[in-house]
């Protein structure tokens, strides 16, 4: 019976649809043919429009409260639009008559003018789209500054939210930011949510803005400096890049900024000396993120978990979320983000391998069931192509799968496509350049070195030359135009080796290996890192984290998870509204948790620490020797005199 009404809903809209478009046509005949014409339109350059009254008040307040005025008389049905040029009332009356629009950069800021002028709210808003759609590091600042003089509030906003998230592109490429006031750019470098990876980028931007107009700006470097989170730097490159520079050595008053940086790089590498409460300065205090990832469900303990964590790649800190999902633990199951929403899909409760998928929507924290797949996966392959879900492989108890299917969340029907060419469950999936890779896994028999390419186009599998080893519970990710695999096991042991397929030249090349053996670990890529996360190492399942860095081709350690799991997905969502909440919260006390962590670590090491034969201990000691030596003798340094303006709390 409500399916019967759903359908009579849905029919009633289409012949309302149907009857609009057929009213609309007719309209428009009319005004061709010039017929039943009661007014006339003359724009700036004196061209006239003939048009209908009716039609343009159904469109226009601006336009039914003219026509309807009491005061309105036949003599007056030629309508003078002084503001309005032919070329922008032509393409206006296009779309009250025909329904169609066309914006382009030269005329959306006419339009715009004149849709608000009009009360045309269709194109006006139509218009905000097309610059909200248009908005990239060349012109987030103009965009921004044009929503401000005409009040667009949510154009505004979405203009400097844009020019935060991308900062280092637009400190890199923007010729805009070099006409920004000193008062503006302060707080967009002072903001805790400038989205940069490191502070070199922000120092960077200063001396670009300073050497813009040295003669004039130079007076206002250390209130940019101030900006600059200096206890975040890596030591040598503070020493060697900030301190030593020339706008540092010759200005007296930015002195104190750089004694203060230097006191707190000394307490960072001195930090188990410390006595007492230790507070993170602003100097130090990571900015937010834009993007966080997520570690979801897995294998704990002997038993699935449906624990949730998020990283926080500022602070270097992972965060228990507590909205787990309310239908039970799941592990060896994949994940795919659209949007705010984390779709989680298939996998096995230590009983049953699910076809079953849930969504958990970041944003409210909400949970929701969508609908089941064809088949039962569990050891699932998922990656989530131009907003389209693909599941591949996988093991559905009984035997493993070449299958593969499709989910279409506008629909929530998923749809089967084309088998690949080998059974494989344990693998792993990524997509670049359009196209999905899938790499390694277990058909049942043995663990596969075996690849293969899907073109979702043509609906067609290709296989793809052997990795260099055998991987079954293998990872794998595309980055920096390569796909990269990662760890597994070969069918004797976990590993942790690493090699990278490069479409270009369709070669396998090894990488520097792990720090850690692992197998049926997650995988992901943020801050433009990849990021290893959990697994098995082959005795026990871990919570260690690294991640490797393409640009020095080598691996680093992060902060390890709160839970110790194997068999867990990972998705990166950004520009979530309320990032807030899944970030380390008490970043003023990072420096203190660093150290009752370096504590406790020597302690059940029982490891003496010594500072004596530390190089950046020494290093900064000597620096600070330097610049108080440097503040004893004045007399060797050019004094610059500047305006005192500290940067707002933001």
């Amino acid at each position: 019976m409500f399916g019967d009404r759903k359908m009579a809903e849905r029919g009633r809209k289409g012949e309302e649809a149907s009857y609009l478009d057929s009213m609309t046509k007719v309209w428009n005949d009319l005004r061709k043919n010039n017929q039943l014409i009661d007014a006339t339109l003359i724009s700036s350059d004196g061209v006239s429009y003939p048009v209908h009254r009716a039609v343009l008040a159904g469109y226009s307040p601006f336009f039914r409260a003219l026509f309807t005025n009491p005061l309105y008389t036949e003599e007056r049905n030629r309508v003078h639009l002084q503001n309005v040029s032919s070329n922008v009332l032509n393409s206006l009356l296009q779309f009250i008559y025909d329904k169609k629009l066309e914006i382009d950069n030269n005329t959306v800021t006419k339009l715009l003018h004149a849709s608000d002028y009009l009360s045309i709210l269709e194109v006006h808003d139509a218009c905000i789209r097309f610059l909200r759609d248009s908005i990239n590091p060349s012109n987030c600042l103009s965009i921004r500054q044009f929503a401000r003089d005409h009040f667009l509030e949510e154009l505004e906003q979405d203009a400097q939210m844009f020019l935060l998230r991308n900062f280092s592109l637009v400190g890199e490429r923007s010729q805009e930011i070099m006409t920004l006031p000193v008062d503006e750019l302060v707080p967009l470098l002072a903001s805790d949510y400038l989205n940069v990876r490191n502070e070199d980028a922000v120092w960077r931007l200063v001396l670009r803005w300073v050497d813009h107009d040295k003669e004039s700006r130079l007076q206002h470097f250390t209130s940019l400096l101030k900006c600059v989170r200096l206890g975040l730097m890596d030591v040598q490159y503070f020493l060697e890049h900030v301190k030593n520079h020339p706008y540092v050595l010759g200005n007296v008053v930015c002195r104190p900024v750089i004694i203060d940086t230097l006191k707190v790089l000394m307490e960072v590498e001195t930090i188990t000396q410390k006595e007492g409460v230790m507070h993170t300065p602003e100097c130090a205090r990571p900015r937010i993120p834009h993007e966080v990832m997520f570690a979801i469900g897995g294998w704990s303990g002997g038993s699935p978990t449906n624990a949730v964590e998020t990283y926080d790649t500022r602070a270097d800190r992972w965060i228990r979320v507590e909205e787990v999902d309310p239908s039970g633990p799941r592990a060896y199951h994949g994940t795919a983000v659209i949007g705010c929403d984390i779709f989680v899909i298939g996998g096995f409760d230590g009983m049953e391998n699910f076809n079953s998928c849930r969504c958990f929507n970041a944003a409210t924290k909400t949970w929701r069931e969508i609908a089941p797949m064809h088949e039962r996966r569990c050891y699932v392959s998922v990656v989530v192509l131009n907003d389209t879900i693909y599941a591949m492989g996988g093991y559905n108890g009984h035997h493993r799968q070449n299958t593969a299917e499709k989910y279409d969340f506008h629909s929530n029907q998923w749809t089967m496509i084309a088998p690949m060419h080998v059974q494989r469950s344990d693998a792993s999936a990524t997509v670049l350049n359009g196209k999905i890779y899938i790499t390694g896994g277990f058909d049942g028999r043995e663990c596969l070195s075996s690849a293969e390419v899907y073109d979702p186009a043509l609906n067609v599998w290709t296989q793809l030359p052997p990795m260099r080893s055998r991987r079954s519970g293998v990872s794998c990710i595309a980055y920096h135009d390569s796909v990269f695999v990662l760890g597994g096991f070969n069918g004797v042991s976990r590993m942790s080796g690493v090699e990278k397929y490069t479409p270009v030249t369709n070669l396998w090349t090894p990488l520097p290996d792990m720090y850690t053996t692992r197998s049926n670990f997650a995988i992901e890529v943020i801050d433009d890192m990849v990021f290893a996360i959990g697994g098995f190492n082959g005795i026990a399942t871990i919570h260690q984290v690294e991640c490797f860095d393409d640009r020095t081709n080598e691996w680093y350690e992060a902060t390890d998870m709160n839970v110790f799991r194997s068999a867990l997905s990972a998705c990166v969502v950004a520009n979530l509204p309320n990032i807030n909440d899944y970030i380390h919260q008490n970043r003023h006390m990072l420096m203190e948790e660093k150290r009752q962590k370096l504590l406790a670590l020597n302690q059940n090491n029982a490891v003496a620490v010594s500072t004596q034969a530390n190089p950046a201990v020494i290093n900064i000691t000597q620096a600070i020797e330097e610049v108080n030596n440097a503040v004893d003798n004045p007399d060797n340094m050019e004094l610059v005199v500047e305006e005192e303006d500290n940067p707002p709390d933001l």
